[in-house]
């Protein structure tokens, strides 16, 4: 149990005022997020929104800390090396905000938990992995039915790709259209989506570090950095009804190496001419066929 001797929400929450009302304040203590994997954005997801004072989450992931997860990962250190993901940030998401409800997952979200997972959730974040397309889509579709705003930001190269499904608006299934698709197709797919603008691929300066097969990626912190301040924008607007959020088949993305902001507009989703065009270039270079 963590110790609240000392804490005060008004106080630790304080300077959050100004830039929100105390009622809005009042409004994100009494709201619930769900943010499944709290690796390299989940994790930093998870530490954004309890500075942000929000007052209930639901964290799962099923893996345990290493040491390659160093370089992006807010709760890896010499100190957390194979300990359970989900108990490392539940007790830092309790360090910030000792008064805050935590639900955790230990076996990450499956069929079996997705419910009792979104239950009571006003927003989704998305923070599992890029390879997990089941568990991604099974998530996104529950949420579509529940009604649940689900957000993913994406950490691509040292910038950050947004997109936002809202309730009764383009689906993720609609936007992607993995359906029936070959696990590579789903990967391409992915890709285009949520990079319709591919700020980051002019930099990439060893291509080889790209492995589909082995299921890695290059990653930075600036990338997950980036990603969690986009999305605790984001869900801050979306919790309190305020400022301009473009949903699917909108995509915003920004790239700090290049000094580019993006919005792109694609309908149909991956129906989309360009986004077929995008997917001719991506497929070769899933196959190592194309650096």
């Amino acid at each position: 149990m963590q110790d609240q001797s000392g804490f005060d929400y008004g106080k630790a929450f304080s300077r959050n005022i100004g830039w929100v009302t105390e009622a809005e304040q009042a409004k994100l203590r009494r709201s619930t997020v769900a943010i499944a994997g709290q690796g390299g954005v989940g994790g930093a997801h998870a530490l954004t929104l309890a500075r942000l004072g929000i007052g209930g989450f639901r964290l799962a992931d099923f893996d345990e800390f290493e040491v390659h997860n160093f370089n992006r990962q807010v709760g890896s250190s010499m100190e957390t090396i194979g300990r359970p993901k989900v108990k490392v940030m539940e007790e830092m998401v309790r360090a910030i905000n000792p008064e805050a409800e935590v639900r955790t997952f230990d076996q990450g979200v499956t069929e079996a938990n997705v419910a009792d997972f979104l239950e009571g959730v006003a927003v989704y974040v998305d923070g599992i992995d890029f390879f997990a397309v089941d568990a991604r889509r099974l998530l996104f579709a529950e949420c579509a039915r529940r009604g649940i705003p689900a957000l993913t930001a994406a950490p691509l190269g040292m910038g950050v790709a947004l997109l936002y499904f809202k309730p009764g608006a383009m689906s993720f299934e609609e936007y992607f259209k993995v359906d029936g698709q070959p696990r590579q197709e789903q990967y391409a797919r992915f890709i285009a989506g949520l990079s319709p603008a591919m700020l980051q691929r002019p930099y990439l300066v060893a291509p080889l570090a790209v492995n589909f097969a082995e299921r890695r990626g290059p990653s930075t912190m600036m990338a997950c950095d980036l990603c969690a301040g986009v999305m605790g924008t984001s869900v801050l607007k979306v919790l309190l009804g305020r400022g301009e959020l473009r949903p699917a088949p909108w995509a915003m993305q920004f790239d700090a190496y290049r000094q580019k902001l993006s919005f792109t507009w694609r309908p149909g989703g991956n129906a989309n001419p360009l986004q077929k065009l995008l997917m001719l270039f991506i497929r070769p270079v899933l196959r190592g066929t194309n650096s």
